[in-house]
């Protein structure tokens, strides 16, 4: 009766609540059902295989259940890659009168991390996982290991067009490159991919954040250009450092200390910062066009003060929750 269901052209909405339903049924009745584990999957493919959650709702009722978790090693176990993509439907679907499963999405981080080394990616699994993980969160895949998880970002190699929930990606994005693990392992793609989601974002889902000199003073200090470039259209465009003295000063030293290490980069931020302003009706903040102004004319420091490194204190650049400390040297 399943396998004729699955002949079905226009499956109705309900079969995917029931057959969402079957799957804790058969869960809990495991020990008496033979080969209980293929009718997980044929359940799973009944309800969900027709569907995609980026694009679609349906007007059913997805309850989850704690039988529901039982599905996450029953599922990846078995390395089909549209069985891994129909529980990822599943428990991303948005319908009229439930969300996605958040919390069981978080039992997923430990399985995604290495996916791509045992399961071939369908066109329909690769943006399965790429809407998955947003939802998982950054916390979950540091839990599991964030070297395994960027091995599967840089495998995915996201762009914007691939990305339809672009405000939970740039939280999501943003949560990463703030860490210490981040700033790491994180390649420069993925900073870029922050910066052009901020461009892109509808101004009414603009990402609120708080700056933190911290990540300034920890690229800076590892000199990587790239990612500072980024890092700068970042906190112009969502979290300028404002009445701050200090932190404003740390982030005018990283400016002139890239401008003049990676002159590329001046242009390319100002490209940025106009079609921000562009997008959103936002004004480029003065600070910003001071220092271009600057570096233009070739002041040797953004505060008229002698050129300087940034350096911080080892304490600093292994812990990001400990105070900031800077002090400049001049020596340039």
């Amino acid at each position: 009766m399943l396998r004729d269901l699955l002949r079905l052209e226009n499956r109705p909405e309900g079969l995917t609540e029931v057959a969402y339903r079957w799957c804790s049924v058969i869960f809990e009745n495991r020990e008496r059902l033979q080969d209980w584990e293929g009718l997980l999957l044929l359940c799973l493919e009944i309800g969900f295989r027709h569907l995609d959650p980026e694009h679609q709702s349906i007007n059913a009722t997805l309850t989850h259940l704690d039988q529901h978790r039982g599905l996450v090693n029953i599922v990846f176990k078995s390395q089909g890659g549209e069985a891994i993509a129909d529980l990822l439907c599943a428990w991303t679907l948005e319908t009229e009168y439930s969300k996605p499963a958040y919390t069981l999405l978080g039992l997923c981080a430990e399985h995604l991390v290495g996916l791509h080394n045992t399961v071939p990616f369908s066109p329909r699994l690769r943006r399965l996982v790429i809407y998955s993980i947003a939802f998982v969160g950054y916390e979950e895949f540091k839990r599991v290991g964030v070297e395994g998880f960027v091995g599967l970002l840089d495998y995915l190699h996201v762009e914007v067009e691939d990305i339809s929930v672009g405000y939970d990606w740039a939280r999501f994005l943003f949560d990463t490159i703030q860490s210490f693990e981040g700033i790491q392992h994180l390649s420069h793609w993925h900073w870029e991919l922050l910066v052009e989601l901020l461009v892109s974002l509808p101004s009414d889902r603009q990402l609120e954040i708080t700056y933190d000199p911290w990540t300034t003073i920890s690229l800076t200090e590892a000199q990587e250009w790239g990612k500072l470039e980024c890092w700068i259209g970042i906190v112009w465009m969502s979290c300028p450092p404002g009445a701050d003295g200090v932190a404003e000063e740390i982030l005018d030293r990283a400016m002139v200390l890239l401008f003049r290490e990676r002159p590329g980069a001046l242009p390319k931020l100002e490209q940025w910062m106009e079609r921000w302003s562009q997008q959103h009706g936002n004004v480029i903040p003065d600070a910003f066009q001071r220092l271009c102004r600057q570096a233009y004319e070739g002041v040797p420091s953004a505060t008229g003060r002698p050129g300087g490194f940034l350096s911080c204190s080892p304490k600093l650049c292994s812990d990001p929750h400990e105070v900031y400390s800077v002090s400049f040297q001049t020596d340039i």
